[in-house]
Protein backbone atom coordinates (compact mmCIF):
# COMPACT_ATOMS: atom_id res chain seq x y z
CA UNK A 1 0.00 0.00 0.00
CA UNK A 2 2.81 2.44 0.85
CA UNK A 3 4.55 1.64 -2.42
CA UNK A 4 1.42 2.35 -4.48
CA UNK A 5 0.89 5.71 -2.80
CA UNK A 6 4.48 6.77 -3.36
CA UNK A 7 4.25 5.86 -7.07
CA UNK A 8 0.89 7.74 -7.43
CA UNK A 9 2.17 11.04 -6.02
CA UNK A 10 5.70 11.00 -7.27
CA UNK A 11 5.05 13.48 -10.17
CA UNK A 12 2.73 15.93 -8.25
CA UNK A 13 4.55 19.23 -7.52
CA UNK A 14 4.80 20.31 -3.91
CA UNK A 15 3.97 23.92 -2.84
CA UNK A 16 4.67 25.68 0.39
CA UNK A 17 1.75 27.47 1.99
CA UNK A 18 3.19 30.89 1.04
CA UNK A 19 3.76 29.79 -2.59
CA UNK A 20 0.19 28.52 -2.91
CA UNK A 21 -1.23 31.70 -1.31
CA UNK A 22 0.86 33.87 -3.64
CA UNK A 23 -0.34 31.92 -6.69
CA UNK A 24 -3.98 32.33 -5.66
CA UNK A 25 -3.38 36.05 -5.05
CA UNK A 26 -1.87 36.54 -8.53
CA UNK A 27 -4.74 34.70 -10.21
CA UNK A 28 -7.48 36.71 -8.43
CA UNK A 29 -5.76 40.08 -8.88
CA UNK A 30 -5.08 39.30 -12.54
CA UNK A 31 -8.66 38.31 -13.32
CA UNK A 32 -10.39 40.99 -11.17
CA UNK A 33 -8.04 43.96 -11.35
CA UNK A 34 -10.99 46.38 -11.64
CA UNK A 35 -14.54 45.61 -10.53
CA UNK A 36 -17.72 47.44 -9.54
CA UNK A 37 -19.90 45.77 -6.94
CA UNK A 38 -23.44 46.74 -5.95
CA UNK A 39 -24.63 45.64 -2.53
CA UNK A 40 -25.77 46.59 0.94
CA UNK A 41 -23.28 47.76 3.55
CA UNK A 42 -23.14 45.38 6.48
CA UNK A 43 -20.73 45.59 9.38
CA UNK A 44 -18.64 48.82 9.39
CA UNK A 45 -15.47 49.13 11.52
CA UNK A 46 -13.36 52.27 11.87
CA UNK A 47 -10.20 51.57 13.96
CA UNK A 48 -7.91 54.33 15.19
CA UNK A 49 -5.62 53.84 12.20
CA UNK A 50 -8.15 55.66 9.99
CA UNK A 51 -8.83 52.70 7.69
CA UNK A 52 -12.42 51.51 7.16
CA UNK A 53 -13.36 47.80 7.14
CA UNK A 54 -16.84 46.81 5.98
CA UNK A 55 -18.93 44.01 4.47
CA UNK A 56 -20.82 44.15 1.18
CA UNK A 57 -23.73 41.73 1.03
CA UNK A 58 -26.85 40.75 -0.84
CA UNK A 59 -29.51 38.18 0.01
CA UNK A 60 -27.11 35.22 -0.49
CA UNK A 61 -23.42 36.25 -0.17
CA UNK A 62 -21.05 38.51 1.73
CA UNK A 63 -17.68 39.91 0.66
CA UNK A 64 -15.24 41.76 2.91
CA UNK A 65 -14.00 45.19 1.90
CA UNK A 66 -11.33 47.60 3.06
CA UNK A 67 -10.78 51.30 2.36
CA UNK A 68 -7.40 52.75 3.21
CA UNK A 69 -7.15 55.95 5.23
CA UNK A 70 -6.39 58.22 2.27
CA UNK A 71 -9.37 56.97 0.27
CA UNK A 72 -11.78 57.13 3.23
CA UNK A 73 -10.86 60.75 4.01
CA UNK A 74 -11.68 61.87 0.45
CA UNK A 75 -15.14 60.29 0.21
CA UNK A 76 -18.03 62.78 -0.07
CA UNK A 77 -20.38 60.29 1.63
CA UNK A 78 -19.21 57.94 4.35
CA UNK A 79 -20.69 54.41 4.19
CA UNK A 80 -23.14 53.42 6.92
CA UNK A 81 -24.68 50.10 7.83
CA UNK A 82 -27.80 49.32 5.78
CA UNK A 83 -26.97 51.71 2.91
CA UNK A 84 -27.06 50.39 -0.65
CA UNK A 85 -23.88 51.38 -2.48
CA UNK A 86 -21.82 50.82 -5.60
CA UNK A 87 -18.17 50.11 -4.71
CA UNK A 88 -15.32 50.36 -7.20
CA UNK A 89 -11.97 48.66 -6.58
CA UNK A 90 -9.94 45.53 -7.09
CA UNK A 91 -10.09 42.04 -5.62
CA UNK A 92 -7.16 40.70 -3.65
CA UNK A 93 -6.47 38.04 -1.03
CA UNK A 94 -5.40 38.24 2.59
CA UNK A 95 -3.12 35.21 3.13
CA UNK A 96 -3.06 35.73 6.90
CA UNK A 97 -6.71 34.57 7.11
CA UNK A 98 -7.09 32.63 3.84
CA UNK A 99 -9.82 34.92 2.49
CA UNK A 100 -10.35 37.31 -0.38
CA UNK A 101 -11.54 40.91 -0.12
CA UNK A 102 -12.12 43.97 -2.23
CA UNK A 103 -9.85 47.00 -1.83
CA UNK A 104 -12.31 49.85 -2.37
CA UNK A 105 -11.07 52.95 -4.19
CA UNK A 106 -14.48 54.66 -4.47
CA UNK A 107 -17.89 54.04 -2.96
CA UNK A 108 -21.11 55.93 -3.65
CA UNK A 109 -24.78 55.48 -2.75
CA UNK A 110 -26.73 53.53 -5.33
CA UNK A 111 -28.92 56.47 -6.48
CA UNK A 112 -30.92 59.18 -4.75
CA UNK A 113 -33.12 56.60 -3.05
CA UNK A 114 -30.20 55.31 -1.02
CA UNK A 115 -29.24 58.84 -0.02
CA UNK A 116 -32.78 59.61 1.09
CA UNK A 117 -32.98 56.37 3.07
CA UNK A 118 -29.71 57.17 4.84
CA UNK A 119 -30.91 60.73 5.47
CA UNK A 120 -34.16 59.51 7.02
CA UNK A 121 -32.29 57.07 9.22
CA UNK A 122 -29.90 59.81 10.40
CA UNK A 123 -32.80 62.20 10.92
CA UNK A 124 -34.66 59.67 13.07
CA UNK A 125 -31.52 59.11 15.19
CA UNK A 126 -31.01 62.82 15.86
CA UNK A 127 -34.70 63.36 16.54
CA UNK A 128 -34.68 60.53 19.07
CA UNK A 129 -31.83 62.31 20.88
CA UNK A 130 -33.96 65.45 21.15
CA UNK A 131 -31.87 67.69 18.89
CA UNK A 132 -34.99 68.85 16.99
CA UNK A 133 -37.00 69.83 20.10
CA UNK A 134 -38.36 73.37 20.04
CA UNK A 135 -37.65 73.77 23.75
CA UNK A 136 -33.89 73.74 23.19
CA UNK A 137 -33.92 76.39 20.43
CA UNK A 138 -32.59 79.77 21.49
CA UNK A 139 -34.27 83.10 20.64
CA UNK A 140 -32.50 85.35 18.15
CA UNK A 141 -31.13 88.68 19.42
CA UNK A 142 -33.24 91.62 18.26
CA UNK A 143 -30.31 93.74 17.08
CA UNK A 144 -26.97 91.84 17.12
CA UNK A 145 -23.79 93.88 17.18
CA UNK A 146 -21.67 91.27 15.35
CA UNK A 147 -22.90 88.61 12.92
CA UNK A 148 -20.77 85.57 12.03
CA UNK A 149 -21.32 84.08 8.56
CA UNK A 150 -20.16 80.56 7.62
CA UNK A 151 -20.11 80.28 3.82
CA UNK A 152 -17.89 80.40 0.76
CA UNK A 153 -16.13 83.77 0.43
CA UNK A 154 -16.23 83.70 -3.39
CA UNK A 155 -19.91 82.94 -4.06
CA UNK A 156 -22.89 85.20 -4.57
CA UNK A 157 -24.34 84.19 -1.20
CA UNK A 158 -22.04 86.37 0.88
CA UNK A 159 -22.60 89.34 -1.43
CA UNK A 160 -26.38 88.97 -1.10
CA UNK A 161 -26.14 88.78 2.70
CA UNK A 162 -23.85 91.81 2.98
CA UNK A 163 -26.01 93.84 0.55
CA UNK A 164 -29.18 92.98 2.44
CA UNK A 165 -27.63 93.83 5.82
CA UNK A 166 -26.36 97.15 4.43
CA UNK A 167 -29.85 98.03 3.18
CA UNK A 168 -31.69 97.06 6.35
CA UNK A 169 -29.35 97.83 9.26
CA UNK A 170 -25.53 97.89 8.80
CA UNK A 171 -23.78 95.58 11.26
CA UNK A 172 -20.26 94.20 11.74
CA UNK A 173 -19.84 90.88 9.91
CA UNK A 174 -17.19 88.18 10.52
CA UNK A 175 -16.82 85.69 7.65
CA UNK A 176 -15.43 82.18 8.21
CA UNK A 177 -14.59 80.83 4.74
CA UNK A 178 -15.49 77.16 4.18
CA UNK A 179 -16.08 74.76 1.32
CA UNK A 180 -19.84 74.48 0.74
CA UNK A 181 -19.75 71.17 -1.14
CA UNK A 182 -17.52 68.15 -1.50
CA UNK A 183 -15.74 65.94 0.99
CA UNK A 184 -14.25 68.83 3.00
CA UNK A 185 -17.55 70.68 3.41
CA UNK A 186 -18.87 68.95 6.55
CA UNK A 187 -15.67 69.08 8.67
CA UNK A 188 -14.95 72.69 7.70
CA UNK A 189 -18.49 73.86 8.54
CA UNK A 190 -18.41 72.01 11.87
CA UNK A 191 -15.01 73.55 12.72
CA UNK A 192 -16.27 77.02 11.77
CA UNK A 193 -19.31 76.79 14.09
CA UNK A 194 -17.15 75.47 16.94
CA UNK A 195 -14.50 78.12 16.23
CA UNK A 196 -16.98 81.00 16.49
CA UNK A 197 -18.21 79.57 19.81
CA UNK A 198 -14.66 79.40 21.19
CA UNK A 199 -14.10 83.13 20.70
CA UNK A 200 -14.12 85.06 23.97
CA UNK A 201 -16.29 88.18 24.40
CA UNK A 202 -14.13 91.29 24.42
CA UNK A 203 -11.12 89.52 22.91
CA UNK A 204 -8.93 90.62 20.02
CA UNK A 205 -11.43 88.99 17.65
CA UNK A 206 -14.92 89.68 19.07
CA UNK A 207 -17.44 86.88 19.53
CA UNK A 208 -20.51 87.09 17.25
CA UNK A 209 -23.98 87.55 18.73
CA UNK A 210 -25.58 85.57 15.86
CA UNK A 211 -24.40 82.94 13.34
CA UNK A 212 -25.63 82.40 9.78
CA UNK A 213 -24.72 79.18 7.92
CA UNK A 214 -25.50 79.90 4.26
CA UNK A 215 -25.22 78.26 0.85
CA UNK A 216 -26.98 78.66 -2.47
CA UNK A 217 -29.18 76.07 -4.12
CA UNK A 218 -28.01 72.82 -5.67
CA UNK A 219 -28.67 69.14 -6.05
CA UNK A 220 -28.98 66.65 -3.21
CA UNK A 221 -25.36 65.64 -3.69
CA UNK A 222 -24.18 69.27 -3.63
CA UNK A 223 -26.03 69.96 -0.37
CA UNK A 224 -25.09 66.64 1.22
CA UNK A 225 -22.35 68.15 3.38
CA UNK A 226 -25.05 69.91 5.43
CA UNK A 227 -26.77 66.54 6.03
CA UNK A 228 -23.70 65.11 7.78
CA UNK A 229 -24.05 64.23 11.44
CA UNK A 230 -21.01 66.27 12.55
CA UNK A 231 -22.56 69.45 11.10
CA UNK A 232 -25.91 68.82 12.81
CA UNK A 233 -24.26 68.11 16.16
CA UNK A 234 -22.03 71.19 15.88
CA UNK A 235 -25.09 73.36 15.21
CA UNK A 236 -26.93 71.79 18.16
CA UNK A 237 -23.95 72.40 20.47
CA UNK A 238 -23.61 76.06 19.45
CA UNK A 239 -24.15 78.46 22.33
CA UNK A 240 -24.60 81.32 19.85
CA UNK A 241 -28.07 81.49 18.18
CA UNK A 242 -27.81 80.07 14.66
CA UNK A 243 -29.80 80.66 11.46
CA UNK A 244 -29.68 78.01 8.73
CA UNK A 245 -29.92 79.32 5.17
CA UNK A 246 -28.90 76.38 2.98
CA UNK A 247 -30.30 76.05 -0.52
CA UNK A 248 -33.54 77.46 -1.84
CA UNK A 249 -36.93 77.42 -0.16
CA UNK A 250 -37.73 73.87 -1.28
CA UNK A 251 -34.35 72.46 -0.14
CA UNK A 252 -34.23 70.92 3.34
CA UNK A 253 -31.14 69.62 5.14
CA UNK A 254 -30.48 68.26 8.63
CA UNK A 255 -28.98 71.54 9.81
CA UNK A 256 -32.37 73.20 9.15
CA UNK A 257 -34.00 71.00 11.83
CA UNK A 258 -31.24 71.60 14.38
CA UNK A 259 -30.76 75.35 13.84
CA UNK A 260 -32.58 77.86 16.04
CA UNK A 261 -34.24 79.40 12.96
CA UNK A 262 -34.47 78.32 9.32
CA UNK A 263 -34.39 80.87 6.51
CA UNK A 264 -35.65 79.87 3.04
CA UNK A 265 -32.78 81.77 1.35
CA UNK A 266 -29.56 83.50 2.44
CA UNK A 267 -31.21 86.87 1.75
CA UNK A 268 -34.08 85.92 4.05
CA UNK A 269 -31.51 85.00 6.73
CA UNK A 270 -30.17 88.55 6.63
CA UNK A 271 -33.74 89.83 6.97
CA UNK A 272 -34.28 87.60 10.02
CA UNK A 273 -30.97 88.75 11.55
CA UNK A 274 -31.65 92.51 11.71
CA UNK A 275 -34.70 94.79 11.51
CA UNK A 276 -35.11 97.66 8.99
CA UNK A 277 -33.32 100.74 10.32
CA UNK A 278 -35.64 103.27 8.64
CA UNK A 279 -38.69 101.46 9.97
CA UNK A 280 -37.19 101.53 13.46
CA UNK A 281 -36.49 105.25 13.17
CA UNK A 282 -40.07 105.87 12.04
CA UNK A 283 -41.46 103.63 14.76
CA UNK A 284 -39.38 105.38 17.44
CA UNK A 285 -40.54 108.78 16.15
CA UNK A 286 -44.16 107.61 16.19
CA UNK A 287 -43.73 106.32 19.73
CA UNK A 288 -42.20 109.65 20.77
CA UNK A 289 -45.13 111.62 19.32
CA UNK A 290 -47.65 109.32 20.95
CA UNK A 291 -45.83 109.58 24.30
CA UNK A 292 -45.75 113.40 24.10
CA UNK A 293 -49.47 113.56 23.30
CA UNK A 294 -50.26 111.11 26.10
CA UNK A 295 -48.20 113.06 28.63
CA UNK A 296 -49.82 116.37 27.62
CA UNK A 297 -53.29 114.87 27.88
CA UNK A 298 -52.49 113.26 31.23
CA UNK A 299 -51.14 116.55 32.65
CA UNK A 300 -54.28 118.40 31.48
CA UNK A 301 -56.57 115.79 33.04
CA UNK A 302 -54.68 115.81 36.33
CA UNK A 303 -54.67 119.65 36.41
CA UNK A 304 -58.42 119.80 35.91
CA UNK A 305 -58.89 117.15 38.59
CA UNK A 306 -56.74 119.15 40.99
CA UNK A 307 -58.71 122.30 40.36
CA UNK A 308 -61.97 120.44 41.01
CA UNK A 309 -60.66 119.07 44.30
CA UNK A 310 -59.45 122.49 45.49
CA UNK A 311 -62.96 123.91 45.15
CA UNK A 312 -64.29 121.37 47.70
CA UNK A 313 -61.55 122.03 50.27
CA UNK A 314 -62.33 124.47 53.21
CA UNK A 315 -60.28 127.62 53.92
CA UNK A 316 -57.08 127.12 55.99
CA UNK A 317 -58.43 129.35 58.79
CA UNK A 318 -61.46 127.11 59.18
CA UNK A 319 -59.23 124.01 59.39
CA UNK A 320 -57.29 125.53 62.34
CA UNK A 321 -60.28 126.78 64.40
CA UNK A 322 -61.19 123.40 65.90
CA UNK A 323 -57.62 122.34 66.92
CA UNK A 324 -56.95 125.80 68.38
CA UNK A 325 -60.08 125.54 70.58
CA UNK A 326 -59.13 122.04 71.81
CA UNK A 327 -55.65 123.32 72.70
CA UNK A 328 -57.13 126.11 74.87
CA UNK A 329 -59.39 123.67 76.75
CA UNK A 330 -56.55 121.24 77.45
CA UNK A 331 -54.32 124.10 78.63
CA UNK A 332 -56.89 125.09 81.21
CA UNK A 333 -57.23 121.50 82.51
CA UNK A 334 -53.45 120.79 82.71
CA UNK A 335 -52.62 122.47 86.12
CA UNK A 336 -55.43 120.64 87.94
CA UNK A 337 -54.32 117.32 86.46
CA UNK A 338 -50.72 117.88 87.62
CA UNK A 339 -51.84 118.61 91.22
CA UNK A 340 -53.95 115.43 91.31
CA UNK A 341 -51.05 113.34 89.97
CA UNK A 342 -48.63 114.65 92.61
CA UNK A 343 -51.10 113.90 95.43
CA UNK A 344 -51.62 110.37 94.12
CA UNK A 345 -47.89 109.63 93.97
CA UNK A 346 -47.30 111.09 97.48
CA UNK A 347 -50.00 108.77 98.91
CA UNK A 348 -48.43 105.71 97.30
CA UNK A 349 -45.01 106.63 98.70
CA UNK A 350 -46.43 106.99 102.23
CA UNK A 351 -48.03 103.54 102.05
CA UNK A 352 -44.75 101.89 101.04
CA UNK A 353 -42.54 103.66 103.65
CA UNK A 354 -44.89 102.59 106.46
CA UNK A 355 -43.75 98.95 106.17
CA UNK A 356 -39.98 99.83 106.36
CA UNK A 357 -39.34 99.73 110.20
CA UNK A 358 -35.90 99.28 111.96
CA UNK A 359 -37.02 96.10 113.76
CA UNK A 360 -37.67 94.37 110.43
CA UNK A 361 -34.18 95.24 109.16
CA UNK A 362 -32.59 94.02 112.44
CA UNK A 363 -34.33 90.64 112.20
CA UNK A 364 -33.21 90.24 108.57
CA UNK A 365 -29.58 91.06 109.43
CA UNK A 366 -29.62 88.63 112.38
CA UNK A 367 -30.96 85.83 110.18
CA UNK A 368 -28.24 86.38 107.54
CA UNK A 369 -25.50 86.48 110.19
CA UNK A 370 -26.71 83.17 111.67
CA UNK A 371 -26.70 81.54 108.23
CA UNK A 372 -23.15 82.82 107.64
CA UNK A 373 -21.94 81.44 111.01
CA UNK A 374 -23.40 78.03 110.21
CA UNK A 375 -21.55 77.86 106.92
CA UNK A 376 -18.30 79.04 108.52
CA UNK A 377 -18.57 76.27 111.13
CA UNK A 378 -18.98 73.67 108.37
CA UNK A 379 -16.12 75.09 106.26
CA UNK A 380 -13.21 74.12 108.58
CA UNK A 381 -14.05 70.31 108.73
CA UNK A 382 -14.58 70.29 104.98
CA UNK A 383 -11.16 71.85 104.38
CA UNK A 384 -9.53 69.33 106.71
CA UNK A 385 -11.13 66.41 104.86
CA UNK A 386 -10.02 67.83 101.48
CA UNK A 387 -6.43 68.31 102.64
CA UNK A 388 -6.35 64.76 104.07
CA UNK A 389 -7.68 63.25 100.83
CA UNK A 390 -5.15 65.18 98.72
CA UNK A 391 -2.32 64.12 101.08
CA UNK A 392 -3.28 60.45 100.76
CA UNK A 393 -3.39 60.72 96.97
CA UNK A 394 0.01 62.37 96.93
CA UNK A 395 1.44 59.63 99.16
CA UNK A 396 0.11 56.92 96.82
CA UNK A 397 1.76 58.56 93.84
CA UNK A 398 5.03 59.16 95.75
CA UNK A 399 5.31 55.40 96.46
CA UNK A 400 5.52 54.76 92.75
CA UNK A 401 8.29 57.35 92.20
CA UNK A 402 11.37 55.17 93.04
CA UNK A 403 14.91 55.62 91.63
CA UNK A 404 15.23 51.97 90.57
CA UNK A 405 13.95 52.43 86.97
CA UNK A 406 16.23 55.44 86.54
CA UNK A 407 19.21 53.47 87.84
CA UNK A 408 18.46 50.62 85.46
CA UNK A 409 18.22 53.05 82.53
CA UNK A 410 21.50 54.71 83.57
CA UNK A 411 23.23 51.30 83.79
CA UNK A 412 21.91 50.25 80.37
CA UNK A 413 23.01 53.51 78.76
CA UNK A 414 26.43 53.18 80.51
CA UNK A 415 26.90 49.70 78.99
CA UNK A 416 25.92 51.05 75.61
CA UNK A 417 28.36 53.95 75.96
CA UNK A 418 31.16 51.58 76.92
CA UNK A 419 30.45 49.35 73.91
CA UNK A 420 30.46 52.38 71.61
CA UNK A 421 33.74 53.62 73.12
CA UNK A 422 35.30 50.21 72.61
CA UNK A 423 34.16 50.08 68.98
CA UNK A 424 35.44 53.62 68.41
CA UNK A 425 38.85 52.75 69.85
CA UNK A 426 39.10 49.60 67.70
CA UNK A 427 38.09 51.57 64.61
CA UNK A 428 40.69 54.26 65.38
CA UNK A 429 43.41 51.65 65.85
CA UNK A 430 42.41 49.95 62.63
CA UNK A 431 42.51 53.27 60.79
CA UNK A 432 45.94 54.11 62.18
CA UNK A 433 47.21 50.67 61.12
CA UNK A 434 45.80 51.15 57.62
CA UNK A 435 47.42 54.59 57.34
CA UNK A 436 50.77 53.23 58.55
CA UNK A 437 50.69 50.41 55.99
CA UNK A 438 49.75 52.90 53.29
CA UNK A 439 52.61 55.20 54.33
CA UNK A 440 55.09 52.31 54.18
CA UNK A 441 53.84 51.34 50.75
CA UNK A 442 54.22 54.92 49.52
CA UNK A 443 57.76 55.07 50.97
CA UNK A 444 58.72 51.87 49.15
CA UNK A 445 57.16 53.21 45.98
CA UNK A 446 59.13 56.45 46.37
CA UNK A 447 62.36 54.55 46.78
CA UNK A 448 61.54 52.39 43.77
CA UNK A 449 60.74 55.36 41.52
CA UNK A 450 63.60 57.65 42.80
CA UNK A 451 66.44 58.52 40.51
CA UNK A 452 69.01 56.76 42.76
CA UNK A 453 67.44 53.42 41.88
CA UNK A 454 67.92 54.43 38.25
CA UNK A 455 71.59 55.13 38.97
CA UNK A 456 71.98 51.61 40.37
CA UNK A 457 70.80 50.25 37.00
CA UNK A 458 73.81 51.84 35.23
CA UNK A 459 72.67 55.38 34.48
CA UNK A 460 74.41 58.66 35.44
CA UNK A 461 73.46 62.33 36.05
CA UNK A 462 75.47 65.07 34.23
CA UNK A 463 75.50 68.57 35.71
CA UNK A 464 77.18 71.65 34.29
CA UNK A 465 77.70 74.76 36.41
CA UNK A 466 75.22 73.39 38.94
CA UNK A 467 72.51 72.64 36.37
CA UNK A 468 71.47 69.37 34.81
CA UNK A 469 72.83 69.06 31.26
CA UNK A 470 70.66 67.20 28.75
CA UNK A 471 72.24 68.18 25.40
CA UNK A 472 75.67 68.27 23.77
CA UNK A 473 75.50 72.01 23.28
CA UNK A 474 74.79 72.50 26.95
CA UNK A 475 77.84 70.36 27.91
CA UNK A 476 80.18 72.31 25.57
CA UNK A 477 78.96 75.65 26.97
CA UNK A 478 79.52 74.62 30.63
CA UNK A 479 82.85 75.60 32.27
CA UNK A 480 82.98 72.27 34.11
CA UNK A 481 81.06 69.04 34.28
CA UNK A 482 80.06 66.89 37.20
CA UNK A 483 78.98 63.28 36.61
CA UNK A 484 77.16 61.45 39.38
CA UNK A 485 77.33 57.62 39.42
CA UNK A 486 75.92 55.06 41.82
CA UNK A 487 79.06 54.95 43.92
CA UNK A 488 80.20 58.61 43.70
CA UNK A 489 80.66 61.81 41.71
CA UNK A 490 83.34 62.58 39.06
CA UNK A 491 84.28 66.25 38.37
CA UNK A 492 85.75 67.24 34.99
CA UNK A 493 87.32 70.72 34.89
CA UNK A 494 86.03 73.90 36.52
CA UNK A 495 84.50 74.05 40.02
CA UNK A 496 81.40 72.30 41.11
CA UNK A 497 78.45 74.54 41.95
CA UNK A 498 77.32 74.40 45.56
CA UNK A 499 74.24 72.23 46.40
CA UNK A 500 71.36 73.74 48.34
CA UNK A 501 70.59 72.05 51.63
CA UNK A 502 73.54 69.71 51.32
CA UNK A 503 71.43 67.12 49.45
CA UNK A 504 71.52 65.99 45.88
CA UNK A 505 68.77 67.48 43.75
CA UNK A 506 66.95 64.87 41.70
CA UNK A 507 67.61 65.22 38.01
CA UNK A 508 65.05 66.56 35.60
CA UNK A 509 63.45 64.30 33.04
CA UNK A 510 65.91 63.24 30.37
CA UNK A 511 69.10 63.85 32.44
CA UNK A 512 69.92 60.17 32.96
CA UNK A 513 72.07 58.28 30.48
Amino acid sequence: MDLIEDEGTGNTPEFTVSELSGAVKRVIEGEFGFVRVRGEVGRVSRPRSGHVYLDLKDDRSVISGVMWKGVASRLPTQPEEGMEVIATGRLTTFPGQSKYQIVIEDIRPAGAGALMAMLEKRKALLQAEGLFDAARKKPLPYLPEIIGVVTSPSGAVIRDILHRLRDRFPRKVLIWPVAVQGASCAPEVARAIAGFNRLQPGGALPRPDLLIVARGGGSVEDLWGFNEEIVARAAAASEIPLISAVGHETDTTLIDYVADRRAPTPTAAAELAVPVRLELIGLVGDFGSRMARAMTQRVDVRGQRLRDLTRALPRPEELLDGPRQRLDVMGDRLPQALHRLVDKRRLALSERTGSLRPSVLSRAIAAERKRLDDRAARLAPALDRLVKARSEALARRADRLTPRPLLREIAAQGDRLEALSRRLKEAQNQRQSDLARRLDALGRLFETLGYRETLRRGYAVVRGDGKVVTTKAGAEAASGLEIEFQDGTLRLGGRAAPRKGGQDKPPEQGSLF
